[in-house]
């Protein structure tokens, strides 16, 4: 299957017209005042703190901090944080055990089955959302993984125009990795200023789109 990939065309174009307005990239002033509202670098640090290798202990604990760093996300829908929260403290110990384990996986195991696993608990109360899968490694490896926010990721496709990638509600494994190597990639045709995090570069993204339909 073709690698999926951003048209350069239009990726080159949004890159122009964003550095043109915001010459230092994410370095300029506006942006990192719009970066200290995201908390990024305390958000990586816990996660990388909490979710290291070592920590893989206590399952309560893991589940605690699974909680926060969700509830702490300026990037999880106020909706999903307390859903979340109760599904988890709701969880019997076999079932929080599976949980942690899926995360351990999908941060320092066999990542696919670690996501199907995710996927598959989250499914059992309809909180199989793409935010909710994928928020802990977006942190945890902020260069190499990446957040899938629905509307941005639909309109990245669409606005883009990236033949043979299909967006689904349902997080699939397939989409995930097709969809982060698009943006891994995206990230090495433009300046650097545009990507000290791929959540940030994918923030560039949305806000080009938006403009472009605004300009509509």
């Amino acid at each position: 299957m073709a690698p999926a990939e951003l048209k350069l065309e239009k990726l080159k174009q949004a890159e122009a017209e964003f550095l043109q307005q915001y010459p230092r990239g994410f370095g300029s002033p506006e942006m990192l005042a719009v970066g200290k509202k995201h908390n990024m670098a305390k958000m990586i640090e816990l996660s990388q703190e909490v979710f290291a290798k070592k920590a893989f202990k206590d399952i309560d604990t893991l589940a605690e901090n699974m909680i926060k760093v969700v509830s702490r996300s300026s990037m999880v829908s106020m909706f999903e944080k307390p859903k979340f929260r109760d599904f988890v403290r709701r969880l019997q110990k076999d079932e929080k055990s599976y949980l942690v384990n899926a995360l351990k996986d999908i941060l320092h195991g066999k990542q696919e089955r670690g996501f199907e696993a995710m996927v598959g608990i989250l499914l059992t109360e309809k909180l199989a959302k793409w935010s909710l899968v994928s928020i802990i490694p977006a942190y945890f490896s902020p260069d190499q993984e990446v957040f899938v926010k629905p509307t941005t990721a639909k309109g990245v496709i669409q606005h883009f125009e990236v033949p043979g990638l299909i967006y689904k509600p349902l997080p699939s494994w397939d989409f995930y990795q097709r969809y982060r190597a698009m943006i891994v990639r995206a990230k090495t045709q433009v300046d650097e200023s545009l990507s000290p995090s791929s959540a940030a570069f994918s923030g560039f993204l949305m806000m080009t789109m938006n403009k472009a339909e605004a300009r509509k």
